[in-house]
């Protein structure tokens, strides 16, 4: 199954750090990021674990919530919480999913539905299509999807931008463009007829061509 932009996040039942979740339910009503990982004890994942538990604030400020997975057993977690404290200077303060049955790996379209055995006899290379970030919005659907290849960290700092965009544009009839960033101009959207942008804009738009109406970001 290969999940897109608004479909229904799948719901789930899983062990994590942080005790046993239904993944609808541990969402509520906020926004959530769940990002995975192949095997515990990864370099690269190392780093990504320990970023993202230093800017967790800053989702926590968009009411986002964060989760981990990788598919490893949670007592595994455990220990690799100590190594990537120890190395990044921040350990996950968040959960992370146990996913050593690949229930949820599967289930999110990451691995094979044929996929069985022992989780510790695969190698990273194995589960190396595990390297996905699900963001969530408060209606349970996909709002965003990136993979990454096992080789190249992940931008987070990107994933918070996107997050900007997405609240905002949820909440305005509103679009943003190219590299946009927090407080910069917009654009309005193309549902939107000059008619009912006026009500809104009735100082008016910049449009270097009729589709392109720019406006500053809305508050």
């Amino acid at each position: 199954m290969t999940l897109k932009i608004n479909d229904p996040a799948p719901d789930f039942e899983a062990e994590t750090t942080q005790g046993r979740i239904r993944f609808h339910d541990w969402i509520g009503t906020s926004w959530a990021v769940m990002f995975s990982h192949p095997k515990d004890f990864t370099p690269v994942c190392t780093t990504e674990l320990g970023y993202m538990a230093k800017i967790k604030p800053e989702f926590d400020r968009r009411d986002v919530k964060i989760i981990g997975l990788s598919v490893d057993p949670v007592d595994s977690h455990a220990k690799w919480a100590s190594d990537i404290a120890e190395t990044q200077g921040h350990a996950p303060n968040y959960p992370v999913i146990g996913d050593a049955d690949f229930a949820v790996s599967k289930l999110y379209g990451m691995l094979p539905a044929d996929t069985s055995g022992d989780a510790g006899a695969r190698t990273p290379a194995d589960n190396q299509t595990v390297r996905n970030v699900f963001v969530v919005g408060p209606d349970k659907k996909i709002k965003l999807v990136l993979v990454y290849p096992m080789t190249t960290g992940r931008n987070f700092d990107e994933v918070l931008r996107v997050i900007d965009s997405l609240q905002l544009t949820a909440r305005h009839k509103v679009a943003t463009p190219v590299n946009w960033k927090q407080g910069e101009d917009v654009i309005i959207a193309g549902s939107v007829s000059d008619e009912e942008a006026r009500k809104t804009y009735p100082q008016g738009w910049q449009a270097p061509r009729p589709y392109i109406r720019i406006v500053p970001q809305p508050s």
